[in-house]
């Protein structure tokens, strides 16, 4: 039994008027008074921006409101029926069918859930009325000339000069196969495609803006190799269009990037060189032009484990020796870097070849670090769906000008048994609201805003924003 000690006198702290208050009022007031701090500095931080984003319709704006209403999901799994695919038939494991391996399955009931045939094309020539400017995520998109759009893993450049958007991404329109028994599905290197839109809905097919080596076995574009994730950004001192993308042979051992170079967004873009940046290996990747016109390379490498980051030289042709590893440990890909109120922002995606996976959200004070895990952005559909980021993958994040805190968020829902036929996923992200995840590692909530990316199966942009276009 123990014994109390009679001559201990209790722990206490001397306030007015000689009064005495316990430690652990103390401690919870001091408690209170840290999250009145972080409040009051959410707050600061939304009013914060000035003049300027006062005439910019408001994160809460009553035209945003509609594209923040969670959509729910309910697909069931339908009884097995027939044989399966032998690719399905080898992956299914010792446990019930998911909705996952039902997405895998290309001989699965459902889907056309997932893959709409083209009689539900989206056709920007033949809409109109209650349906034009409307995304339908999962569905085929047609460019002007009623062809596929072909911009997979791609990103979107806007052009000052000529008030364009210009979205360039892998162009697959070949068939699918595997080099080998173990190798990934894969389609031949054809070359970048490129589109042209004034209003991010509407593309014009502007060709092939670098294309594949066709003869030459040792060049790094030729067909039998790797290109993907190409970006394009402008460089205002030399007025030239650099394009960086991930080089790799067919067994993925190169792991490299490869740089090009056009005097033009429309090309022809001259390829330069590929190197592996800072002497890593260098796969899923991306740029990011900040304000002040420093870019960067972010890439994933060291097998996927982590991210790294670095600045670009000034003419954007190659990397400086600055170097920083983000996300160790993480096994994180796809990276799509954003920005908003001097707060930077990433969604990453997991590394499970051509399935989907739980996108994360990550942010920043300063681009080289550290960052913080968010936590998963994805609202509405269903568990399943959150948990697939809507089946897709992420690959770039377009702010929208004049819409405070408000984004387009580009993924693509990879169809590994034709790849030609893998959709665009494009949903509306904001960034708003107190974080819901902790810090990683310091105590309470960081005072940043959270990500939040919606779910819907169908969706436009605000009018306000349109009618300028």
């Amino acid at each position: 039994m123990r014994m109390r000690n009679k001559y201990r006198k209790p722990t206490t702290f001397h306030c007015n008027a000689g009064s005495r208050c316990s430690l652990p009022i103390l401690v919870w007031s001091l408690v209170g008074f840290l999250l009145m701090l972080h409040f009051y500095s959410l707050l600061h931080q939304d009013g914060g921006a000035g003049g300027q984003s006062q005439l910019q319709i408001s994160h809460h704006h009553p035209l945003l409101r509609e594209l923040e209403q969670v959509e729910e999901e309910n697909i069931q799994i339908p009884p097995p029926k027939g044989k399966r695919s032998p690719r399905a038939a080898k992956r299914r494991p010792k446990r019930p069918t998911t909705l996952i391996d039902e997405f895998l399955d290309e001989s699965s009931q459902i889907r056309h859930l997932f893959f709409p045939n083209q009689k539900t094309a989206i056709d920007p020539m033949q809409e109109a009325g209650n349906d034009s400017f409307c995304y339908h995520p999962g569905r085929i998109w047609l460019d002007t000339d009623g062809n596929p759009i072909q911009a997979h893993g791609g990103g979107i450049l806007y052009d000052k000069r000529s008030r364009m958007y210009y979205w360039y991404g892998e162009y697959k329109d070949g068939p699918t196969y595997h080099a080998h028994k173990k190798a990934a599905a894969r389609v031949d290197i054809i070359g970048v495609g490129c589109y042209s839109s004034k209003d991010l809905w509407t593309w014009k097919f502007e060709g092939i803006v670098l294309a594949a080596e066709e003869t030459d076995e040792t060049h790094d574009l030729h067909k039998s190799n790797v290109l993907e994730r190409p970006k394009v950004i402008y460089n205002d001192r030399t007025g030239k269009y650099v394009m960086w993308m991930h080089v790799d042979d067919a067994n993925y051992t190169k792991a490299s990037v490869g740089v090009a170079l056009s005097d033009s967004p429309t090309g022809p873009f001259d390829y330069l060189y590929s190197k592996r940046p800072h002497g890593f290996e260098s796969r899923d990747m991306t740029l990011f032009k900040d304000d002040d016109g420093v870019a960067y390379l972010v890439y994933s490498s060291e097998d996927n484990s982590e991210l790294h980051i670095g600045p670009l030289s000034q003419d954007y042709l190659d990397v400086m020796h600055v170097m920083r590893r983000i996300l160790v440990g993480q096994h994180r890909e796809a990276p799509a870097l954003f920005k908003h109120q001097g707060t930077y922002y990433m969604i990453t995606s997991g590394c499970t070849g051509w399935a989907p996976n739980e996108a994360l959200a990550h942010a920043a004070e300063s681009i080289m670090g550290p960052w913080e895990t968010m936590g998963n952005p994805c609202i509405g559909g269903n568990k399943i769906f959150r948990l697939t980021t809507f089946f897709a993958q992420s690959t770039f994040v377009v702010p929208l000008p004049g819409v405070t805190g408000s984004f387009i968020f580009m993924a693509d829902r990879w169809n590994p048994a034709n790849l030609m036929d893998s959709r665009y996923v494009w949903l509306p992200l904001t960034v708003g609201g107190a974080a819901d995840h902790p810090l990683e590692y310091n105590f309470g909530f960081p005072l940043w805003s959270r990500v939040s990316i919606y779910w819907h199966r169908r969706w436009r942009l605000p009018y306000e924003w349109r009618k300028q276009k």
